[in-house]
This record gives structure tokens, sequence and C-alpha cells, in this order.
């Protein structure tokens, strides 16, 4: 399926790994000039060089930032003044206790989660609106939708993606201009495996094992029950992205296997 995204450029940001990098390469591989952020310079050569090497003519460029600042969003959009698609992909998690969550914990989770996408949506968003076309696109999670007590802080970050998306999406009427959410289960990355061993009732288990007992303690109402694969979520990212997504606007789409019990 032709997307007609060819010639369109996007932001995609945290894409030096896991769903920030499949959805790059995605975007890429359909023709759209696609600009990466990560924190360091060698993770985003090393990026670039993973999509060039199956997408040897894609439109990339790497900026090297911290968003986790104000100062490094206003790095960002003086080297970028305009994009046709913002992902604010950027986000971190983990898991802790929630007396143990200190304000700095809080202040860091929010930074990071959602006044990256806040600050960046601020510069592009009007720019959007005064085109009269462009995407914006969150990728929260599934914890936007039930807070798990063992990361109040992640859970609070993601549903606060979901009120600010909505909002900007009620800016966007009678334009050719949205803003949607994409709601991520457990993605398959370094990161999470990582943490699903955490998980491990008893040693020596292999890592199929763990992720199988993972689903059946711990997200047992998951449909698929398996982990997402990264390229799955950047599928739905891009057809957001398209003009042949245009009549989703203003949607919390949901795209974790089925773990989220509700018709709506």
């Amino acid at each position: 399926m032709d997307l007609q995204l060819q010639g369109k450029s996007a932001l995609v940001t945290g894409a030096t790994a896991g769903i920030g990098l499949a959805i790059a390469r995605t975007l890429a591989e359909e023709g759209v000039a696609v600009t990466m952020t990560g924190r360091t310079q060698d993770k985003l050569d090393l990026a670039m060089a993973s999509i060039r090497a199956v997408a040897p003519q894609a439109l990339l460029r790497g900026i090297c930032v911290d968003l986790a600042q104000a100062g490094g969003a206003a790095q960002l959009v003086s080297t970028l003044p305009d994009t046709d698609i913002l992902v604010n992909n950027l986000g971190f998690y983990e898991a802790k206790a929630f007396a143990d969550i200190t304000d700095e914990d809080w202040a860091a989770m929010l930074d990071v989660n959602v006044m990256s996408g806040v600050r960046l949506s601020r510069h592009y968003f009007p720019r959007m609106l005064s085109c009269n076309w462009g995407r914006v696109i969150f990728v929260s999670s599934e914890v936007a939708a039930f807070t798990p007590p063992d990361m109040i802080h992640y859970g609070v970050s993601k549903s606060a993606q979901l009120a600010v998306a909505r909002g900007l999406a009620e800016l966007t009427k009678g334009t050719r201009v949205t803003v949607n959410s994409v709601l991520p289960a457990a993605t398959r990355s370094e990161g999470i495996v990582d943490f699903l061993r955490q998980t491990a009732p008893q040693a020596g288990m292999s890592d199929a094992e763990i992720e199988a007992h993972f689903f059946a303690e711990h997200r047992s109402s998951s449909l698929i029950a398996r982990m997402i694969e990264a390229d799955e979520i950047a599928a739905m990212v891009a057809l957001l992205a398209s003009p042949l997504g245009a009549a989703s606007n203003g949607a919390a789409v949901r795209v974790e296997g089925g773990s989220y019990r509700s018709i709506l």
C-alpha cells in the first residue's frame, strides 16, 4: 500500500533504538525525509546506518540533543524550524514503590515523557495549522489506561500525554492537521528484555520462558500473549502520519495486543 508520504518530512524523537528507531525506519522507507534525535552522536550514527542498510536511499538527519531540558528543545527547533510530521516518542520507564518516588523522580519523568512533547508541539503545531497540513503523534502506553501500582509516576506521565494530544486535536477542527496518540504494550527491545528478567520467579529461565511467565502472571489479559514487535507499532504510526489516516483525529489508538478489556 502506498501511504502517500513521499516528499513529507518527519521529526522522530528518541529514535536511536526500539520503537523510535522502527518508526524512523518505516517512515524513511515510505520516502519521508526523517530527522532523528538522540543524546549521543555515536548512537545516532549507528541508528542511521542501520536504516541505510535496508533503505539505501533514505533521507536521514541526526540531531544530538537532550530534550529533557527546555534548552534542548530550543536548540532543536532552531536547527529544524519546520516539519510535516512530529512523532513525540522520547520517553523512559522505571519500576519504583510509590513511597520511594522522590520529587526529583517525578520531575524527571514528566520532563522527559510529557514536557519534551509539549515543548516541541508548542513550536511545530501552530506552524502546521498555518500550513493547513500536519501530523502530531504521541507514543503513549497501555498504562495510560490503567496505572500500574509499581510505576505510578510513569502511568501519570502517559495519561498526561493523552490529555495533551486530545486538547491539541480540539484545536484542529476544520483543518487538515491531526493529533493522535498510540498506546503500545510491552514492546520487544533490549531494555524491556532486561526488565522482564527481573520478574523471573527462578534463576536459569530462558528469555522465552520469562516472557511466557510475564504474560501469564502480569499481563494475563493480553490476547496475543506475547511482546509486540517495534515494527508493529511503527506501522500504525506510519498510517496515522499518512494522508490515508486523516479520519483519525484526537484518538488514543490501542496497539497493545488486546490487554485492555474495553470495547471502546
